[in-house]
């Protein structure tokens, strides 16, 4: 919530403070030129926010190029036409290149997130590979699934059964009961999440996931949790392991 509060604020700010430091150079510079350094501060929003922060940031430049660089000044009326088209792009371009910021900043978290992904992987099947103590692994998997789906806790219960009644699919999906549950947009529910550990088609213990509230968990991280009790299963099956 803070976060947000603080991106809106240098959304609508940044532009304004922008367009108030231009107003000296006003005889100096044309339109054209003050709406490029307009144009800079929206990306410069969006680069470091969301989507709907570049659109606020544009749509801030925009009034802000209305209010302190064009005639009359201070006013919302713009005297001229060519400056009232300037403003227009400089709103369209700002909104576009501001979109396309915040795209490539999405893009970037994601491939850092997947490149982060392939390396819990990774370090799970050289663990397994290498014959490592079981409870050893399962205490390294505990430790990647709770950074992997940001839990508050992770531990591992090698029960045939548990009593928890949400749990996770082995296709990456979360259910209650039979109901599926959003957890792109509600994170994982109920206190406490089943994670079944499966190999050869038979549960070898389960992962309890003690989630934080409302925090989004993808469906590509779901996937790779499975793998990662799926690697857990391969280490234990056969195996007695300590729920500590």
């Amino acid at each position: 919530m803070w976060r947000s509060r603080i991106l809106g604020a240098v959304a609508i700010g940044a532009p304004v403070i922008v367009a108030a430091l231009l107003i000296p150079g006003r005889g100096h510079l044309n339109a054209g030129n003050n709406a490029l350094v307009l144009v800079l501060a929206v990306v410069a929003v969006a680069a470091n926010g969301s989507r709907l922060a570049a659109a606020v940031a544009a749509i801030a430049a925009a009034i802000s190029f209305d209010l302190f660089l064009t005639t009359p000044y201070y006013s919302l009326r713009i005297a001229h036409r060519d400056d009232v088209i300037t403003d227009a792009l400089l709103l369209v371009v700002g909104l576009v290149v501001g979109d396309l910021a915040a795209r490539g900043r999405a893009h970037r978290a994601r491939s850092s997130l997947r490149g982060s992904e392939v390396e819990s992987m990774h370090a799970m099947t050289e663990l397994v590979a290498e014959g490592e103590d079981p409870e050893f692994i399962t205490a390294v998997a505990a430790t990647e699934l709770r950074d992997l789906l940001q839990l508050r806790e992770c531990r591992f219960s090698p029960a045939l059964t548990v009593p928890s009644t949400a749990h996770v699919t082995p296709n990456g999906a979360v259910l209650i009961g039979t109901v599926p549950w959003a957890t792109g947009k509600f994170g994982l529910p109920t206190n406490e999440v089943d994670l079944p550990v499966r190999n050869q088609g038979f549960v070898r213990g389960h992962f309890l996931l003690t989630p934080k509230p409302v925090v989004p968990v993808t469906d590509e991280e779901l996937r790779v949790a499975v793998a990662i009790a799926d690697q857990v299963g391969a280490a234990v099956s056969g195996s007695t392991v300590s729920t500590e």
